[in-house]
């Protein structure tokens, strides 16, 4: 078999789907080529091919169709297996989401054709800066002042009124018909625009110029709200992007100076003053301060930081200069992912978009057919009058335009996408959004997810001294060391203002404590079984150890001089949101359950505490099995782990959403991600998604309900031509702004 060779370029002028669409189509074509992937965000086309094909005709291919292409410098390379970390599937190749520009230009479309990505006017793409100085905006004002022009010279000079309006008419068809002849010679011949053409000739042909120049300039109108509408929604999550800052303060050398944030290389340590933007995903180093991080993750209270806490790009740094050290580069912080997830995400289809678009192949050429029947058929068989029913015939073509149904299903997703990525709700396509909300079962792994994953001093037993004095000996013989129940004694001794005096002859004692002196004292923290080894517990002590135990407690015992002096319990404890997460949950009518590798004990009492079904001292397969088991018995399963150890189970449900704080694994594992690690995210998720598909439905209803109302309308003779274009922009509009209600998430 011949190698696959897979050539990149970027290609200027997309701004829309039916762009994509065109050019695949066009390019798929070429002998030798296996495969086409356009992204219209990133504006890049990546061609897998044989090595036979001539790239010199396919670069010729989309300038023909109007767009400006250049392959990426040494870009020709045997083709990767892209997308293999994606479990579901997700084949992300050639998405290359570097900046481009969006440019203005007139170029046809299809409304039925292949991918409609995101909100769309029909000349495509958001609009960028003021409306007025884009090139839709710029031809809509002439249009607009030829028709006035036009309605002034037939007050005043009558005879010559009916060519003022043709004249008026023609100077926003051309560019209309236009785009029509290069998206019929692209294999797309029931464009809008086609359907657009025909109907304003004709109305000019039965003597109806004034309306035909007036519905013209109307449309123009419509795709102009389009595409402010769209840009409007497409700036919801580019907006992401703004909140990172320019600039970054570079230490270097004991000195500091002002470098771009873009430059900043992995491991170069910034100072942040406070009430400045964090500028890099990092590490404090030094300093402590409450960092506000609304702007990223729509928290509302400010979360203090200390050394080694993480902190994200975007950000803003409170009270305190912080020494932060850079983990990831500029391209590759927490917000850039995001943008690039979600635009991505905005590029895979959902069933009932694939639905609509298949619908709309047969839709407009159907709509086509009983244009000419209506005009043609009442004059030849029932005595008709022609001018009457061509008229007629005119106006169903106008009523017929697809727009508002095909953009119904991607507006609304689009807008859902961007709205749950502001609140770190990712997920990766709108099919995942439309799965979401048929979830019935959600399994969460333990730790990490409905826990913190790091354990916190819950009891502290003394025999004699005080909490205090306990806790500082404990803390002595802890210094220095990483292990995690260590860092919880270490903490709780933190938090309470506990002196910590250096500790002499520490000693660690291999699976049993450590030992050390302090001020004439000889101190051991043990493993309760090494303590009943020494002989130190009493039968009380024992009991109250077993207790602590049942609780799915750690305990370690602490000895004074060998003698027991009390008890340390630590556990990994529920996050302060996962009870009523799970209640949210319950009261949208979703089930859930705890799937744990921990031991019995530890997973009933954080799923007693919790009140939740749960399994324990599962291996990563048993929880897989699990899974499998949950679905044959009828449930939609949502598995909810950190994306590592659960790969199997969130490969194996229905929906794999991954908890973390933006790790990679987690970001690429899973179909979703609730990047804040709240249970109460997968919740509101789900409610999302809901909301979405209601959404929807009530697109799909404006937009076939005002067509099927001005179809029978026009028929009896009650509505023309210019209701006939509103019905068509009103259902579109109405339709965008609709699904623009979706970016003001709840909650």
């Amino acid at each position: 078999m011949a190698e696959t060779n897979e050539t990149r370029y970027r290609v200027g002028g997309m701004d829309c789907a039916a762009c994509a669409s065109k050019i695949d189509a066009a390019v798929r074509r070429v002998a030798g080529v296996a495969d086409v992937s356009v992204s219209v965000v990133a504006g890049t086309m990546t061609v897998r091919h044989d090595g036979s094909s001539d790239l010199k005709v396919i670069e010729k291919k989309v300038t023909g169709l109007g767009y400006s292409v250049s392959p990426f410098a040494g870009s020709t390379a045997p083709a990767q297996n892209h997308g293999s970390h994606d479990h579901h599937g997700h084949d992300h190749a050639g998405h290359d989401h570097g900046d481009h520009d969006h440019e203005d230009h007139d170029h046809g479309h299809d409304h039925a054709e292949k991918e409609i990505e995101g909100l769309h006017g029909h000349d495509h793409g958001p609009t960028i800066g003021p409306w007025w100085q884009s090139k839709k905006g710029r031809l809509t004002i002439v249009s607009g002042a030829a028709l006035i022009a036009a309605y002034a010279v037939g007050h005043l000079v009558p005879a010559i009124g009916s060519y003022a309006f043709i004249v008026a008419m023609l100077v926003g068809l051309v560019p209309i018909a236009r785009r029509a002849v290069m998206a019929a010679l692209s294999g797309t011949p029931f464009s809008i625009e086609m359907l657009m053409t025909i109907a304003a000739v004709g109305a000019v042909i039965i003597n109806a110029g004034e309306e035909a120049a007036t519905v013209v300039f109307l449309f123009l109108v419509g795709e102009l709200l389009e595409g402010v509408a769209a840009g409007k929604a497409r700036e919801s999550i580019q907006s992401l992007t703004t909140l990172v800052p320019k600039n970054a303060l570079l230490e270097d050398n004991g000195q500091t100076r002002e470098v771009p944030a873009e430059s900043l290389a992995v491991g170069a340590i910034i100072m942040v003053r406070p009430g400045d933007r964090i500028s890099a995903d990092g590490v404090i180093v030094s300093g402590e301060s409450a960092i506000d991080e609304a702007p990223v993750t729509g928290e509302s209270t400010p979360v203090r930081k200390g050394v080694d806490a993480v902190v994200f790009a975007g950000t803003v740094n409170g009270d305190a200069v912080l020494r932060v050290r850079v983990t990831a580069a500029a391209a590759d912080n927490t917000i850039a992912r995001v943008v690039k997830l979600v635009e991505e995400a905005q590029e895979s289809k959902a069933p009932t978009e694939r639905f609509i678009d298949r619908f709309s192949r047969y839709y407009t050429p159907g709509v086509v057919v009983v244009a000419a029947l209506v005009a043609v058929v009442p004059p030849l068989f029932l005595a008709g009058a022609w001018d009457e029913w061509i008229y007629k015939g005119l106006a169903i073509l106008l009523i017929g335009c697809p727009c508002a149904l095909v953009i119904s299903t991607p507006a609304a997703i689009a807008a859902s996408l961007s709205a749950g990525a502001r609140r770190g709700l990712l997920m990766k396509g709108g099919a995942v959004l439309e799965s979401l909300g048929k979830v019935t079962m959600v399994a969460f792994d333990k730790t990490g997810t409905l826990t913190e994953g790091k354990p916190r001093v819950t009891d502290i037993v003394s025999f004699g001294l005080s909490e205090a004095q306990l806790l500082s000996r404990a803390a002595v013989l802890e210094q220095g060391s990483s292990h995690p129940l260590a860092l919880a004694i270490l903490n709780r001794a933190k938090a309470d203002g506990v002196p910590v005096p250096p500790a002499f002859e520490l000693e660690a004692l291999p699976g049993k404590g450590v030992t050390g002196k302090v001020g004439g004292e000889t101190l051991d923290l043990l493993s309760p079984s090494a303590a009943r080894e020494r002989g130190a517990l009493d039968e009380d002590q024992d009991a109250r150890i077993t207790a602590l135990n049942d609780e799915g407690k750690s305990v370690s015992v602490l000895l004074v001089n060998g003698a027991a002096a009390g008890l340390i319990a630590m556990r990994d404890e529920p996050r302060e949101d996962a009870e009523a997460g799970l209640s949210a949950l319950k009261s949208a009518g979703v089930k859930a359950m705890m799937l744990t590798g921990d031991n019995k004990r530890t997973a009933a009492a954080v799923a007693g505490m919790l009140g939740i079904d749960w399994r324990g001292e599962m291996m990563p397969e048993d929880k897989q099995k699990v899974v499998g088991e949950l679905k044959r018995q009828g449930f939609i399963v949502a598995k909810v782990g950190d994306g590592i150890n659960d790969a199997p189970a969130l490969a194996a449900a229905d929906i794999g959403i991954a908890m973390g704080g933006g790790t990679d694994v987690a970001l690429e594992t899973a179909d979703a991600a609730v990047l804040h690690g709240r249970v109460g995210d997968v919740a509101r998720m789900i409610a999302l998604s809901q909301r979405t598909m209601r959404n929807i439905l009530e697109n799909i209803t404006i937009a076939l309900g005002l067509k099927a109302v001005f179809l029978v309308t026009t028929i009896i003779g009650i509505t023309g031509l210019w209701p006939a274009i509103l019905a068509d922009t009103g259902a579109t509009v109405l339709v965008t702004i609709n699904a623009l209600r979706l970016l003001r998430i709840r909650g």
